[in-house]
């Protein structure tokens, strides 16, 4: 398959970009299917090895690689504009979302029903985290070794607690020492055109810092700029996808910050997992609901856009810096190999954060105890175990979508509480 001569016009391309944003439900590994077929399947404006080969930098990068491939896709076929239509389209829809849901979480709190009804959507995340971590195995992992490294990322995550970036380094080096089955040859590429590097640092790191600058300048102790410098140091150490950050920002901002309880980040993350648009945007909530907590309306309103600019203004900056490099430099064999072992890992990081997610829904108590998540059997939730296990007979024995699931086990969890207390 060949790309077009022609670059879609840019009409073809808001529409395209704004279909992808508004379905782009059920997180990175179902988004990342939705633009595989829609960019590479149904219409031939991305190659499958310039597809995957994006697929395989946007992981090596911090922040969220679906949106980031959005952006990416966007620049290849029609430059700065394409990628800002792209990765623009990609994240409002469910930013939208976010707010109103936002707002909503912060004055139905403490309702019976509306608990009972987030315990049903959380439920139904577990089946839909898992079924999304079946579709990216079926495409990472691509001969035994893969699954090896699969299975050892798992390891040093949930029972050795070791840090991500070097779960992600030693997996690099397991494909670049040629111990993995490259998922696709490597091939030549033509030239990469100028980059401007220069300008797009200056342009893009400009308008990630001016915020913070202007906080510090007027309220340096606020909760605005404790909110703009945490999310803008979680764009730049956390790497892998939302799966990824997720562990680390639940830790530090329920044990660290304070902003939020364990059980109100899981209701925030199940929440996110059922809007469009990337499963990061868990990050506008929580910024939302720390300012909401803090300062009430307006100030939640505020660190809400605050928290979207810090989180995805640094993607346009590392894509629109590297996006002429991506396809020469992943066209390298021993670097094409070493981003398949890193895909291989992400298959572990996605299955940990899984386990972690189910575990924190089905049981009220689940501690860390020699380097493992271990449950406390006797506060499992049994309501939030008979809807996992509803939602998922619809969803593999069914073979409903995910909204409609996600609505009949939402509904059903209001129906069954008042039999569990």
């Amino acid at each position: 398959m060949s790309v077009k001569q022609q670059p879609p016009n840019l009409g073809a391309l808001f529409a395209v970009f704004a279909r992808i944003g508004i379905l782009s439900f059920g997180g990175p590994a179902a988004q990342i299917a939705l633009m595989h077929r829609e960019l590479v399947e149904t219409r031939d404006w991305l190659t499958e090895r310039q597809f995957l080969s994006a697929l395989s930098f946007t992981m090596l990068l911090p922040g969220p690689e679906a949106m980031q491939l959005a952006t990416y896709a966007g620049w290849r076929l029609r430059g700065t504009l394409g990628g800002l239509i792209g990765g623009g389209l990609f994240v409002l829809p469910g930013a939208m979302v976010i707010m109103g849901l936002a707002a909503l979480y912060a004055l139905a709190q403490a309702v019976p029903w509306v608990d009972a009804l987030f315990l049903g959507i959380k439920a139904t995340v577990i089946v839909i985290v898992i079924q999304a971590l079946f579709k990216l195995t079926k495409r990472a992992l691509k001969g035994r070794v893969a699954t090896w490294v699969a299975g050892m990322a798992f390891t040093a995550l949930f029972i050795f607690d070791l840090p991500f970036p070097l779960v992600i380094a030693g997996a690099a080096l397991i494909g670049y020492l040629g111990w993995i089955t490259p998922i696709a040859a490597a091939q030549a590429v033509p030239p990469a055109p100028p980059a401007n590097g220069f300008a797009h640092l200056a342009i893009w790191g400009g308008l990630w810092i001016a915020p913070l600058g202007l906080l510090y300048l007027t309220a340096p102790n606020g909760i605005l700029l404790e909110i703009g410098l945490f999310f803008s140091k979680l764009a730049l150490v956390t790497f892998g996808g939302a799966y990824a950050v997720l562990a680390y920002m639940v830790q530090e901002v329920v044990g660290d910050f304070g902003w939020l309880t364990t059980g109100q980040m899981m209701d925030v993350l199940g929440l996110a997992e059922t809007t469009p648009g990337p499963l990061i945007l868990v990050t506008q909530f929580v910024g939302f609901l720390a300012g909401f907590y803090a300062h009430g309306w307006g100030a939640a309103v505020l660190a809400a856009l605050l928290t979207l600019w810090v989180t995805f203004i640094p993607c346009f900056l590392w894509i629109f810096l590297l996006a002429p490099q991506v396809e020469r430099l992943t066209a390298l064999p021993k670097l094409q190999a070493a981003l398949d072992g890193v895909m291989a890992a992400v298959v572990g990081v996605i299955a940990n954060l899984s386990l972690w997610f189910a575990l924190n829904v089905w049981f009220g108590t689940v501690t860390r105890q020699g380097g493992v998540w271990l449950p406390d059997l006797g506060s499992v939730i049994p309501q939030a175990v008979i809807l996992s296990v509803l939602a998922a007979a619809l969803v593999w024995g069914g073979k409903l979508g995910m909204i409609p699931v996600l609505a009949i086990v939402a509904g059903l969890g209001v129906a069954i509480s008042p039999f569990f207390g």
